[in-house]
């Protein structure tokens, strides 16, 4: 399966109209490079920083010895885990097609990178939304932190917001570029 495809490629100057031609009409022009996407700087920016907020929320909340009592919480470290695993392999990715200089713009690649991004980035935003939640009850509701670890329950909740805010991106860029073939 051809993966990528070479970076450079010549491009041709579009037929000039003229006034006594029929109107035919132009082949389409995309952008086929915008910053985001996977395989540029800016999409291994997204990938790192995803992984890094993830890792950041999944140790945090891990640390605290009574997370698993709360199902929100144990849901934002599996939600958490799996965002990190997607953002370090596809990082890696990105690196190596920069690397190398190749283009990840294969159709079956694009779908399989914005079907697992909209589904992890669903995931942990979910998770969030959750684990904020379930921060807000032990905290205004309760008055319980001083029982329990409010800051690190706010910290992980926060810092798995960020990864959805970092992932966001990923996911409408790969979804935008495989509506638009």
């Amino acid at each position: 399966m051809n993966v990528s495809q070479g970076a450079v490629h010549p491009v041709e100057a579009p037929p000039l109209q003229t006034e006594g031609a029929p109107n035919v009409p132009l082949p389409r022009v995309r952008m086929k490079d915008l910053q985001g996407m996977p395989g540029t700087v800016a999409g291994l920016v997204l990938r790192v920083s995803q992984f890094l907020f993830a890792i950041v929320a999944l140790s945090v909340m891990a640390t605290t010895s009574d997370f698993p009592s709360v199902t929100a919480f144990c849901y934002l470290v599996a939600a958490a885990g799996l965002q990190s695993l997607w953002s370090l392999v596809l990082a890696i990715l990105d690196a190596y097609a920069l690397l190398v200089g190749r283009r990840l713009q294969n159709p079956r690649v694009v779908s399989l990178f914005a079907v697992g991004d909209g589904v992890t980035s669903t995931l942990t935003f979910a998770a969030a939304c959750a684990s904020a939640g379930i921060t807000v009850l032990i905290g205004n509701d309760l008055g319980a932190c001083g029982k329990n670890h409010c800051t690190e329950f706010e910290t992980a909740t926060a810092m798995a917001f960020l990864s959805w805010f970092a992932a966001l991106p990923s996911f409408l860029l790969n979804f935008w570029s495989l509506a638009s073939r």
